[in-house]
């Protein structure tokens, strides 16, 4: 009986290292792609609802008495507020309609400099049934790629840059 004991010390160890290393590979790897998930959620979300505050702003609110025109800034906080998570210094947007494109941008930069200020869409572009088009990139680093070999010290996750656009037609 003691000798069956002894052949079978550090079988828990080997069957730990067969199945526990693969399984917190999993793990992370389920951690990483739901958050990835999460980030293009919020992004898709985030420019879907800049295009929606964009196209009900058209040349219908520059007759008086309506003034509900806006601007790049004006869009660029409505997907900052819908954006939850999302840093504003990573985030660029560019701003498409028949005029032509305006960006990209960063988000924080859409939201302050002065450039972004004037109505948009502009003028001769901003009438019912036009399209506009707002497009966003984001970049997404995973922890991943630590699993990767040859990687050593000084790791330094690979970037994808995820991609948005959300498209409408002005309404008002």
């Amino acid at each position: 009986m003691r000798r069956a004991n002894q052949r079978q010390r550090g079988d828990a160890l080997v069957e730990f290292t067969l199945v526990g290393i693969p399984l917190i590979f999993a793990l992370i790897s389920i951690f990483e792609i739901s958050r990835g998930m999460w980030i293009y959620h919020s992004l898709a979300y985030a420019v879907t609802e800049g295009t929606r505050y964009a196209i009900v702003h058209g040349e219908n609110c520059t007759i008086q008495p309506n003034s509900c025109q806006t601007t790049i800034a004006g869009i660029a906080g409505v997907i900052q507020y819908a954006g939850v998570g999302l840093l504003s210094d990573q985030l660029s947007l560019t701003f498409t309609s028949k005029a032509g494109s305006v960006g990209p941008c960063l988000l924080k930069d859409c939201l302050i400099q002065a450039a972004y200020t004037s109505t948009w869409p502009p003028a001769n572009a901003n009438l019912p049934g036009m399209d506009v088009t707002i497009s966003a990139k984001y970049p997404f680093s995973s922890a991943i790629a630590m699993f990767w070999p040859g990687t050593g010290p000084g790791l330094v996750f690979p970037t994808v840059n995820l991609p948005a656009t959300a498209t409408e037609r002005i309404q008002f």
